[in-house]
């Protein structure tokens, strides 16, 4: 017998992730092995389960799907993500990509057309829907117009904190300069590191640096 493909759904919405299961069971070849509601279920349920396949949306509670897919591909580097969203914007489509993922298709997918995409990337193939292949195409020629401000997401006060960390402030210099306590500063610096998709201070710093937040002397 042919080795089943294992496959993993992580949405939000219960009856986004029956209705996908209940198509792709029927499918002679797939094994649906786990549902997730959220990034952080996804990622421990990867870690059990090394699906060969993730159908990954984004826009979740807690860590988002491109938090979820670069951890998950830390855990469990065999497991190919493919996007399943209803997004195709430009914040959306690179930070994905650049995690980790895949594959990147919209949720008005056909069902066979999933399935054909899930075929592919066990082969290694990756599949765009039309509209993000061509954003990527944008990109690599260098035509896209003008990039959405990487910093929109983040508060007045989170860009104060930011703009601290990466002039090399420590969390109590932070909280002695804003006239807060050092819980709040790293309040604020959690909610920088999730809205930027960052794993630690020394990435926002660097961050900050490479976008113009801040400058040199």
């Amino acid at each position: 017998m042919t080795e089943l493909i294992t496959i993993l759904i992580v949405d939000d919405h219960a009856i986004v992730r029956e209705g996908i299961r209940a198509y792709l069971e029927i499918q002679p070849d797939f094994s649906v092995v786990g549902e997730a509601e959220s990034g952080q279920s996804a990622v421990r349920m990867a870690t059990d389960l090394v699906p060969d396949i993730v159908l990954m949306d984004l826009m979740m509670p807690g860590i988002d799907g491109v938090e979820a897919t670069r951890r998950l591909k830390q855990v469990s580097p065999h497991s190919q993500i493919i996007v399943l969203t209803s997004f195709h914007e430009d914040e959306h489509i690179f930070p994905a990509l650049r995690a980790g993922a895949l594959s990147y298709v919209l949720k008005d997918i056909q069902p066979d057309e999933l399935v054909e995409v899930v075929h592919k990337a066990v082969r290694g193939e990756s599949v765009l829907h039309p509209r993000v292949a061509a954003r990527v195409v944008q990109e690599l020629r260098g035509t896209r117009h003008a990039a959405p401000n990487p910093f929109i997401e983040l508060s007045e006060r989170e860009l104060e904190v930011l703009r601290l960390i990466a002039a090399g402030n420590s969390n109590a210099d932070i909280a002695a300069q804003l006239v807060i306590s050092e819980k709040t500063v790293k309040g604020h610096l959690s909610n920088i590191f999730s809205k930027l998709h960052l794993m630690d201070r020394t990435q926002a710093a660097v961050f900050a640096w490479q976008q113009g937040l801040v400058q040199r002397d």
